[in-house]
């Protein structure tokens, strides 16, 4: 089932895609929120670290866990092991050969309450030297063969580690934590990013809007001017002004259009879909005075930029535990059984069972190690005040912005006002004659420079509003606004 979803994610999205081009509505910023998601490559490699830290976590929770290993080699000796046995044969003999005449005296002993001649000791110990010097063996035994191989199980069971496993458990559990948080970091930073192109796109929408009317005005102030030459009202230089003027406005144009074609570009690189797929955003810009809400306090806590700098804290004080752990002991239980018990060395047991000590007496290392995490620490604690004050700063920053650009917007607006009058008036003053077509070009430049003025400011503002809901931890808030 799960393989299934998988194929039919694509076949969704495609259908999606398809459903909104051929109706041509526009895709809204939630959409775009949520298509990139699922889809975003940011956001799937900070999902993949995220597992990759949860598997970690887990093989470091199976640390108590025994460890059992198969353990096998083949040696072959340049001589057989051997006791030397002629070392000994005298102390063997002599000492064999006395205990021979102590246990014929206790029993003659036993029966008749008196102890041996010393002539028959002398008889039994002669006697039993001889014998026993001859079957002594004249060689020297061997312990092994020259060669043998050997096949057993080697369990190793933890059972003191200096506090070491669980501070290796804490230690993971820091890093899959932070894994998390760069999860929701990744994909909040996509959410801004997208924000910023979606406003984008907006923005020129706007100004190609602007510039479609600008290019037929100037277009039908070059057919008035063609009309007046041909009339030999107006000499055939104010006919060639009015082209320069209409080329550059085209030009003009047509750049927007580039620029929006690279806006999709960029916008659908974020939003994890293919590159030619074609996201239709017709909507413009629209300026609407937004009276923000004061933010709950501490606000930052809850930002995932915040919390992954808090967590670094927690990362160091683990990093410090397992510093001061290697300086104590570890012990083992310890077994081995041989599977393959044929032709083994005298000197090898079938199985044997123990204990371990491991204890490292003297590190330099030890030492400078815990004295640089206690330094990690002290780091951890000034990134997650500066973090604070970061987050702090660009929302107060986000919103003076706001507060400034809305002042541009007003007086924009005003200009952009009367800049259209103005070019009104001088365009019904040309067709009574009172003016000339460069007056009206020149008009209607500048109409459109200060209609760009306007747009421009109406995009900082929307864009310092993003920014603050960044430094809240939450853009995608930004959808209330942008519909």
């Amino acid at each position: 089932m799960h393989i299934k979803l998988n194929f039919l994610k694509p076949f969704i999205l495609f259908c999606f895609l398809f459903g909104l081009e051929t109706k041509a509505q526009t895709t809204s910023l939630e959409e775009c929120f949520s298509i990139a998601q699922q889809n975003n490559i940011t956001i799937k490699q900070a999902k993949s670290a995220l597992k990759t830290g949860e598997y970690n976590l887990q093989a470091e929770k199976k640390g108590y866990l025994p460890k059992v290993d198969l353990l096998s080699s083949y040696s072959y000796l340049s001589n057989p092991l051997t006791i030397n046995l002629q070392t000994v044969k005298d102390g063997v003999v002599e000492g064999s050969s006395q205990q021979s005449v102590n246990t014929a005296n206790e029993i003659y002993h036993e029966i008749t309450g008196n102890n041996l001649s010393q002539a028959a000791q002398d008889r039994i110990y002669n006697a039993s030297k001889t014998v026993i010097g001859g079957i002594y063996p004249d060689y020297n035994p061997s312990l092994s063969k020259q060669s043998y191989f050997i096949a057993g199980v080697g369990v190793r069971q933890p059972i003191f580690l200096g506090n070491k496993i669980n501070s290796s458990i804490d230690l993971a559990q820091s890093v899959a934590n932070s894994a998390g948080i760069g999860v929701e970091i990744a994909g909040k930073e996509v959410d801004f990013l997208i924000a910023v192109q979606y406003l984008r796109i907006l923005y020129l929408n706007s100004l190609i809007k602007k510039q479609e009317q600008i290019v037929n005005a100037l277009d039908k102030n070059r057919n008035y001017a063609e009309e007046l030459v041909k009339n030999k009202i107006l000499p055939p230089y104010q006919k060639n002004w009015t082209n320069v003027v209409l080329i550059q406005a085209q030009s003009q144009y047509n750049n927007i259009k580039m620029e929006k074609q690279n806006a999709h570009l960029e916008l659908n690189k974020l939003m994890g879909v293919d590159l030619d797929t074609t996201i239709v955003i017709s909507d413009t810009l629209r300026y609407a005075e937004i009276n923000l809400e004061k933010p709950m306090k501490d606000y930052w806590l809850t930002n995932p930029v915040y919390r992954i700098a808090n967590n670094k804290i927690s990362y160091a004080e683990t990093a410090e535990r397992i510093s001061k752990s290697m300086a104590l002991p570890n012990v083992f239980a310890i077994g081995n059984y041989n599977l393959y018990q044929k032709d083994l060395p005298v000197s090898i047991p079938d199985w044997f069972v123990g204990l371990e000590l491991q204890w490292t007496l003297y590190n330099g290392q030890t030492s400078k190690k815990t004295l640089a995490a206690k330094q990690l620490i002290e780091e951890a604690k000034l990134g997650e005040e500066n973090s604070s004050l970061m987050l702090q700063v660009q929302s107060r920053v986000a919103k003076n912005k706001m507060s400034s650009l809305q002042n541009d917007v007003m007086t924009m607006d005003a200009a952009r006002k009367e800049a259209n009058t103005t070019s009104s008036l001088i365009t019904k003053r040309m067709n009574n004659q009172l003016s000339s077509p460069k007056d009206v070009n020149d008009a209607l430049l500048v109409e459109t420079e200060i209609e760009k003025g306007y747009y421009t400011a109406v995009l900082g503002y929307y864009l310092a509003l993003a920014e603050y809901f960044n430094s809240l931890g939450n853009p995608s808030q930004i959808t209330q606004f942008i519909k």
